[in-house]
């Protein structure tokens, strides 16, 4: 198994483009510090790859892979298809970006495929471009990532009901919001990918446990930061995305885990934006790691 982290970063990216925050204006400062949105690449048996979360940042971020750039043929793409954690903006909006292919093959959960077709009507808009097709994420039992082939396994395991804005009205499902387990059977390794978690259900706990890898949601530092940097009324959890430190906090979770664990969809008021935080020694000295763009983790 093999992944490509091609943004870490949380809606907007880093640097927002209307925002002047200590962590964005640091981003324009040093361009080591950019972020983009929260992506990760997954390498398939056969050589392909799966890109999890179609960010508005996917073309620049299949630009920045060699591994995915197309050839040999004039329209021979690496790149075989999305696979979705949820119906956000942030994490969808890239899709309209691959309508130059012949077609796009899409992974996601039954609400969040309902959400863009029914919702933003995704598929009359694309329709004139390329064919879209649609595999439902598997919520019990695991599935091959690529059809028809071995290898590579698949599965979601639901972690909130947290709807996006524009379908607050739409029916309950805990499949809202998922986490993605893959698994490799030629190695034996699996990785939790979570990049946005409103909860920690069983479940989930029970995947995290027996993972080698587990790359989480680290979206706010603590509870109420979006509130102390004015960015929101509501906190952290109020916004659906549990904190790092402090109660309800996730590093004390992973902190109990034998996996590597890593934190992913830094918001750009998160103090772990900035490489020299002392937030970083504080989670280094629980055996936690910051993820960065670029980076290439082989479970």
């Amino acid at each position: 198994m093999l992944l490509l982290v091609l943004g870490t970063a949380a809606g907007g990216g880093i640097p927002q483009w209307n925002c002047a925050c200590p962590g964005c204006s640091g981003a324009r400062a040093d361009p080591r510090r950019r972020r983009r949105h929260a992506s990760l690449a997954v390498r398939t048996d056969d050589g392909r790859w799966y890109i999890v979360n179609a960010t508005p940042d996917i073309g620049d971020q299949i630009e920045g892979r060699p591994e995915l750039h197309p050839g040999p043929g004039a329209r021979q793409t690496p790149v075989a298809g999305l696979v979705l954690t949820d119906a956000e903006l942030d994490h969808t909006l890239g899709i309209a970006r691959l309508r130059e292919a012949d077609s796009v093959e899409v992974i996601a959960a039954a609400p969040v495929r309902e959400a863009l077709l029914d919702r933003l009507h995704l598929g009359d808009v694309l329709a004139p471009y390329t064919a879209m097709t649609w595999r439902e994420l598997p919520r019990h039992g695991a599935e091959p990532l690529a059809p028809g082939r071995s290898g590579l396994q698949i599965s979601g395991i639901p972690v909130s009901g947290k709807r996006p804005r524009y379908a607050a009205d739409a029916p309950d499902d805990d499949a809202w919001v998922v986490a993605l387990r893959l698994y490799d059977p030629a190695s034996g390794a699996t990785a939790l990918y979570a990049p946005a978690l409103a909860a920690w259900p069983d479940r989930l706990q029970q995947a995290a446990a027996e993972a080698d890898c587990v790359i989480v949601d680290g979206t706010f530092w603590d509870d109420e930061e979006p509130r102390r940097t004015g960015i929101s009324e509501r906190t952290a959890t109020g916004m659906g995305h549990l904190p790092v430190e402090g109660p309800d906090g996730t590093a004390e979770r992973l902190a109990g885990l034998s996996a590597r664990c890593l934190y992913t969809h830094l918001n750009n008021t998160n103090p772990l934006v900035d490489p020299a935080a002392p937030q970083h020694k504080q989670l280094a000295r629980l055996g936690i790691e910051v993820a960065y763009d670029g980076m290439v983790i082989e479970p």
